[in-house]
């Protein structure tokens, strides 16, 4: 039987093993971090990672322990709370499939009860490789090298594999915006019948939106120029900003505890994902911005494509780099698409956000669908 290596741990990696041990593969998957589970946020995704899940057995589970209304209530407010469009829309019929919000550790989760422990080798952070003669050899730092058919690169932004194979390659590009996040349970009344609350205002993005039975995932994003110099503690942040929101906002970041601060990092395409059997995967390949809301999603859709592309016979190497043209294209009209938005949403002239308010207020649905179609029509529910 023929053994892939896998490094790393998260929604990519985990995806890729329970696709190639499906496609008959053994698995061996090494984790730099001491514990296999994952804390995290909320985490969106649309038809097309539903669809991928499915493929990997796990749809129903995630789906149980997520949100997936029907009928999906949002409304668009400035942050003082006018409120400048309303809709109501379901998703199975404007976009084909479900669209879910879920917590980061239930969809981790359930991957990893699907995977088991005992494939996952912790505390094993990779180095490099080498690949020779139709195989690959993985470095760990402790000295030790594992020799596998295939390595997978799922080890994120800062990937260890993706630096051997693009070592000139400069760092993360900063997207020019700053993001604070949160997770908190029994407020959910703060949103009464509403599925979530967008506010758009001047250089100003956020959401409130269910996640699960009880909890509700939000995040704040800022132009870094309405952030003071050097302030990244994420709750001197909201306490800068949250006296210019809403009572529902002030509400439902007021009672979390558990915070989190990014600055929004992408990186630019690169010409080729591997070499020989190494291949890359999710934001090892494509790190996405989260205005896509595909940065999930597109791991998991990476890691059926792979399981797919080596199911049969197939030369390993021949395989991948078919499978990486079609993924690249694919991915990287996403990581365009994600920076266009950016963009829009990060404005803070007056006159363009006059106008992108009336662009919004005017078109047909909210732009968390407006922003899911495309993204769905794109990257396609299938997972070629």
């Amino acid at each position: 039987m023929r053994t892939a290596l896998i490094v790393g741990a998260g929604i990519g990696g985990l995806s890729a093993a329970i696709a190639l041990r499906q496609a008959g593969w053994r698995i061996r998957i090494f984790e730099r971090a001491p514990s296999p589970r994952e804390l995290g946020f909320g985490v969106a995704l649309a038809p097309n990672a539903v669809a991928a899940l499915a493929e990997l057995g796990v749809a129903d589970i995630v789906l149980a322990r997520g949100h997936a209304p029907a009928l999906i209530r949002g409304e668009m407010r400035r942050m003082d709370g006018t409120v400048f469009k309303r809709a109501a829309i379901a998703p199975r019929e404007m976009l084909g499939g479900p669209l879910m919000v879920a917590l980061r550790p239930a969809l981790h989760g359930a991957l990893l009860d699907a995977v088991g422990p005992d494939v996952i080798a912790l505390g094993a952070e990779a180095t490099g490789f080498d690949a020779t003669d139709g195989r690959a050899t993985l470095h760990l730092a402790g000295g030790e090298k594992i020799e596998g058919d295939l390595l997978v690169g799922a080890d994120g932004i800062h990937s260890a594999i993706r630096r051997v194979l693009h070592p000139s390659e400069p760092p993360p590009r900063f997207s020019g915006i700053v993001a604070v996040r949160g997770v908190v349970h029994g407020v959910s009344d703060s949103l009464a019948d509403l599925t979530a609350v967008y506010y758009l205002d001047a250089g100003v993005e956020s959401v409130l939106i269910r996640a699960s039975d009880t909890g509700l995932y939000w995040f704040l994003a800022l132009a870094q120029g309405l952030v003071p110099d050097g302030m990244q503690d994420p709750a001197a942040i909201l306490a800068q900003m949250a006296p210019r929101f809403d009572d529902t906002f002030r509400t439902v970041t007021a009672a979390t505890d558990d915070l989190r601060y990014d600055a929004l990092v992408d990186r630019d395409p690169i010409p080729f994902w591997g070499r020989g059997a190494v291949t890359l995967l999710g934001d090892a390949a494509h790190p996405l911005l989260p205005q896509t809301g595909q940065g999930a999603a597109q791991a998991i859709v990476d890691a059926v494509a792979l399981g797919k592309a080596l199911a049969a016979d197939v030369d390993v190497a021949s395989a991948l780099r078919q499978h990486e043209h079609v993924r690249r294209e694919r991915t990287t009209a996403l990581l365009k698409q994600g920076r266009r938005t950016a963009r829009v949403m990060a404005m803070t002239n007056p006159v363009a956000c006059y106008i992108r308010e009336q662009v919004v207020r005017f078109a047909p649905v909210t732009p968390i669908v407006q922003l899911m179609a495309p993204i769905n029509r794109r990257a396609g529910t299938d997972v070629r």
